[in-house]
């Protein structure tokens, strides 16, 4: 049987050029960055030689304004909390967010909305596009910040970042997105997209998970994280995750130096699949079909659940993902389905399949062969789909 890992926007395989950078940091120069002795200087040295490579590659001024957390959750609660809770004494306690942003986005506002502060969620209509003047209307006289995701990590929607950025700094109000799946497969220049703060992490670019980052322009007034060291010039307190670092700058420059090709690739493999499956029966594609990343396919098949797609997906030895929280114990659909419109029915029957590099046109076959043979098993034992053909019959007659 065959084995195709279709879940890279879940995480991805370190690549083995980013391992063998990482290797040293782990074995020989193992010192405490915060020490004086050659072992930690060394390692002090790749730390800061990494923060400046990334913040080249981010198009950032300084490479202090690149800060190293323990990845994109960290860096989302930090953005919006930090940045809140600096402004709060300046009567700046309204936030834009949209609706289908990442939990960490969407629950940080929530416990943001216990302290006293107000949320604005913008819808992202069918496509699951913000809208930039929808941003600019609810941008209010006491609003502290706006965050919008990159790209959506369920149906992969580029958003028009640089539009929302030049509105922003309009309006004088500080700009955050997370870019946890955007960076590595987009351009991203924060200087010239107007954007103060962005999110990163290294684990969906073929690098290590447990390191991310936190971008925050000079100038921007943010509350510490963690208190008790010097560590990240005093705002996370903690030994550095040197080794971490090291790869996620590895990897970022491993995935801008082959970006051009490697989409391509991406994107002839992805949109070969959709016309694959858009064949089946009362399927549809989630998400807009042109802006949208480059290995992110997500669909809908009526009349069965995504879980039961899941797990005879996996029977097949194709790993993928559902909108649907099958993990949690939940069995409410997808949050990103239902803010593009979807009825609770169909986005049960969600799966998204993402891809690297790694992935093959041979790997697109064995899907295609495999997909709608499963679908058609589902609904066959599906009381859903028997519903869904009875009143297509009762219509026709």
């Amino acid at each position: 049987m065959r084995s195709i890992y279709a879940d890279n926007s879940a995480t991805t395989a370190i690549a083995p050029v980013v391992l063998e950078k990482m290797m040293p940091y782990f074995t020989e120069i193992y010192g405490n960055p915060s020490s004086l002795y050659r072992i930690g200087g060394k390692a002090k040295e790749a730390l800061e030689k990494a923060r400046e490579n990334i913040a080249k590659n981010l198009g950032a001024k300084f490479p202090s304004e690149i800060f190293f957390t323990s990845g994109g959750s960290e860096s989302d609660n930090w953005a919006l909390k930090g940045v809140c809770h600096a402004l709060k004494s300046k009567g700046k306690k309204h936030i834009i967010t949209s609706k289908f942003e990442h939990h960490a986005i969407l629950h940080t506002c929530q416990a943001l909305e216990k302290e006293g502060f107000e949320v604005t969620y913008l819808d992202v209509y069918e496509n699951g596009i913000v809208h930039p003047e929808d941003v600019e209307n609810a941008i209010r006289e006491d609003t502290a910040i706006v965050s919008i995701m990159y790209a959506n990590n369920e149906i992969g929607t580029v958003q028009p970042i640089a539009e929302i950025g030049a509105i922003c700094k309009k309006h004088g109000v500080l700009f955050h997105t997370d870019a946890v799946q955007a960076a590595g497969y987009i351009k991203i220049d924060v200087t010239e997209q107007n954007i103060d703060l962005l999110s990163m992490t290294a684990h969906k670019i073929h690098g290590p998970k447990g390191c991310g980052l936190l971008y925050v322009r000079r100038g921007v007034k943010i509350d510490n994280l963690i208190d008790g060291g010097a560590q990240e010039r005093n705002r996370r307190a903690g030994t550095e995750n040197v080794a971490g670092v090291v790869g996620l700058d590895a990897a970022l420059q491993l995935s801008l130096d082959t970006m051009e090709e490697r989409n391509a690739k991406l994107i002839k493999m992805r949109d070969r699949l959709i016309d694959g499956l858009l064949k089946i029966e009362r399927s549809r594609i989630n998400g807009d079909r042109v802006h949208r990343l480059p290995g992110n396919v997500n669909m809908c098949f009526e009349g069965i659940e995504g879980e039961s797609l899941l797990l005879k997906l996996d029977l097949n030895g194709i790993s993928a993902s559902s909108g649907s929280a099958c993990t949690s114990g939940s069995l409410d659909p997808s949050h990103v389905l239902l803010a593009i419109g979807l009825p609770h029915e169909i986005a049960h029957g969600s799966m998204r399949l993402s891809f690297s590099d790694e992935n093959t046109e041979e790997d697109i076959d064995y899907i295609l062969e495999k997909v709608p043979e499963i679908v058609n098993y589902l609904r066959a034992m599906s009381p859903l789909w028997e519903k869904i053909k009875k009143e297509e019959a009762a219509q026709i007659s």
